[in-house]
């Protein structure tokens, strides 16, 4: 199946995947220990797959092997993505008067909370990835192409995860959005 994929055939593809995602799911789902993560981490298993599949080498270990050996990796590399926000020593100044002109900011959400304490729940509430993203873009200042770039992330996902964390944050803080 290994040497159809890699001359591009998608079927092989498939039937690899119907046959073997059972024991990436599982291997990754130990690694990472959520199923959001273990199902992402999967994803990013076949894709390599697909991609890479001409450099097998079936002297160095079998295709399952071959295979478990990638999800470790990408599981890794996730857990290694998803390290926690860097804390600011004054989140206050985080928040110009300029930066609160629009409501599309998200320094909004902020200034909308009237304690921290809701703001930490609605955070605790996302995904650890969507927190890094969120940390990232609005902490950091990165741009989404630099947090794609950091993150190893398809650019695209990255937009999505933002949007999806900070609609999220919009309903779980009752900010309008």
């Amino acid at each position: 199946m290994i040497e159809a994929i890699a001359r591009g055939d998608e079927k092989a593809l498939e039937e690899l995947h119907a046959a073997t995602v059972g024991r990436v799911y599982g291997l990754a789902l130990r690694i990472v220990r959520t199923r959001e993560a273990a199902e992402e981490v999967a994803v990013d298993v076949f894709l390599q797959v697909w991609r890479s599949a001409a450099t097998y080498d079936a002297l160095r270990g079998g295709p399952v092997t071959w295979l478990l050996t990638i999800c470790r990796s990408r599981a890794l590399d996730y857990l290694r993505r998803a390290e926690p926000a860097e804390p600011h020593a004054d989140p206050e100044s985080l928040a110009s008067a300029e930066n609160r002109a629009t409501s599309d900011d998200p320094l909004d959400l902020l200034a909308a909370c009237d304690g921290h304490e809701d703001l930490h729940r609605a955070l605790a509430a996302l995904t650890p990835l969507q927190r890094q993203l969120i940390a990232l873009a609005f902490f950091r200042g990165l741009t989404h192409q630099e947090i794609a770039a950091h993150a190893q992330l398809p650019l695209g996902s990255v937009k999505t995860y933002i949007r999806r964390a900070l609609a999220q944050l919009h309903a779980d803080l009752g900010a309008p959005h």
